[in-house]
């Protein structure tokens, strides 16, 4: 095995042994980069001094007999968390030159620990879109088929951590923007319970949804990453107050007496696609094997979450964008006359077609006149649920769907049909309405050999319980250690 196909466990008992240094680790990790970017095009700024020099202060605490589990190990960010010094862009040219003065909270975290940060990955421009083709610089490729999409908005999250390039990476989920992405790329991705883990430093795009968490190349990694950032934080209003247990804890044991739901709103979706929906028939049937016992449940409102998020989700955008005006940071049209046209043309050079169109529909669904009819009734649907998860979770311990309606489809397939894109989104982003968490962990391939996802949802704070039965899963199987031939 290559230094760079090590997983972070794997890597983190090499390094306390002393029979690899961070500076070998990541020294390969950065040669996998410069052997793949090109064709991956995962990255927006790499760090490689920095990221070097990192290492070289890891292997000094590691040599002190000091350190954790993410000491002078690889890992890299998703370019809408800021980053002290370093270029924070949020795949916009609007912020194509904003350095942050401060890091966010879960980079101070990992800085922390220990951790080599080795660069900042592409995403669909302000976290708005399903497939990282919204980015303003480039769009990423699908390491297992490079004319595919990786998914979005942390594709370039997803996409690294599937070409080995880095050993685990952190991204942002507002409506499915880790799990969508990890099933598309066949990697572990966790979104934790809104306020499990602080967004302080993470730009805003709707911030009743949007929470920050892993990507990782197998589930005991993404507990050592949830491990890390996780934790009240009281920079961060919404954080919530929570102990933090060690979740690589609930991985033992097994999974007898466990009640696990199948959604019929979720199995029964027009759009899915059968490959899919006989991928996840069959995870569900080596869960039952492993002790799980499955019942049928219903959402009954799940019907009306897609159009509840394209509300909610563009009023809070259409608000936190509004910051960006041209004045106090980021780039400015210095061609306008009056104020109102800087203002204006600021932000159509600035914005993007998809952060243009989701601030339009924000805006009108506030604006005088329509906000009790779209933003006030979306919110009375979110309620209702919300209502539908605490009535299912009161006779199982956690649901099971499919992440995706189809696997990863033709870069470009889409781009013209905003709706088709936005139903991407289907069975993801109720667990960003309810708050509750939710991950992805490779359970199959379709005929073309594209992975495809299992999703795990739980009750709030219920984190533990989905990465033991996502673990367990994988003890069972082996779809989480194939690797894309690139």
């Amino acid at each position: 095995m290559k230094l760079y196909e090590l997983t972070i466990s794997q890597a983190a008992a090499l390094l306390s042994e002393r029979r690899l240094t961070s500076r070998e680790l990541t020294q390969a990790v950065l040669e996998r980069i410069d052997a793949v970017e090109d064709r991956i095009s995962a990255f927006i700024t790499l760090n490689a001094d920095l990221a070097m020099a990192q290492a070289d202060s890891a292997d000094k605490t590691i040599s002190e007999g000091r350190g954790t589990a993410l000491t002078g190990i690889p890992l890299a960010i998703k370019d809408i968390i800021c980053t002290q010094g370093i270029r924070t862009t949020c795949a916009s040219r609007i912020l194509e030159n904003f350095i942050p003065p401060y890091d966010a909270t879960v980079v101070q975290k990992l800085k922390a620990a220990g951790a080599v940060l080795i660069g900042k990955l592409n995403m669909d421009e302000f976290a708005m879109g399903s497939t990282t083709e919204n980015s303003a610089f480039k769009t990423t490729h699908n390491p297992w088929d490079l004319t595919r999409i990786p998914g979005g908005s942390s594709g370039g999250s997803a996409a690294a951590v599937a070409a080995d390039m880095c050993l685990g990476s952190l991204g942002s989920d507002t409506g499915g923007s880790i799990r969508q992405p990890a099933s598309h790329c066949g990697v572990v991705g966790m979104k934790p319970t809104y306020g499990r883990v602080s967004r302080f430093g993470l730009v805003a795009f709707a911030s009743s949804l949007d929470q920050i968490g892993p990507l990782a190349k197998d589930t005991r990694d993404c507990a050592l990453l949830m491990n890390a950032i996780s934790g009240h934080d009281p920079q961060d209003s919404t954080s919530v107050p929570e102990p933090v247990p060690d979740f690589t804890g609930f991985l033992n044991g097994d999974l007898k007496g466990l009640v696990a739901g199948i959604p019929k709103e979720y199995h029964a979706s027009s759009g899915l696609d059968p490959e899919v929906m006989q991928a996840v028939n069959r995870a569900v049937q080596t869960l039952k094997d492993l002790g799980v016992r499955c019942v049928d449940v219903s959402l009954p409102h799940t019907e009306y979450a897609v159009a509840a998020y394209y509300v909610i989700a563009p009023c809070e955008a259409s608000s936190n964008l509004a910051r960006y005006d041209g004045v106090k940071y980021g780039f400015r049209d210095k061609t306008a006359g009056t104020l109102i046209d800087m203002y204006r043309n600021t932000r159509s050079k600035g914005f993007g077609t998809e952060v243009q169109r989701r601030i339009l529909l924000g805006t009108y669904s506030l604006s005088a006149g329509y906000y009790d009819a779209y933003y006030g009734k979306a919110s009375q649907v979110r309620s209702l649920i919300m209502d539908d998860f605490k009535k299912v979770f009161q006779s199982c311990d956690l649901l099971l769907s499919p992440v995706a309606p189809t696997p990863a489809f033709a870069i470009g397939d889409h781009m013209d049909d905003p709706l088709t894109m936005y139903l991407s989104d289907v069975f993801t982003l109720s667990a960003n309405l309810a708050g509750i968490p939710g991950m992805s962990v490779p359970c199959g391939f379709s005929s073309k050999g594209l992975p495809i996802g299992l999703q795990l949802v739980g009750p709030h704070f219920s984190e533990g319980i989905l990465l033991k039965t996502a673990y367990h899963f994988e003890q069972a199987t082996d779809f989480h250690q194939k690797k894309a031939i690139l």
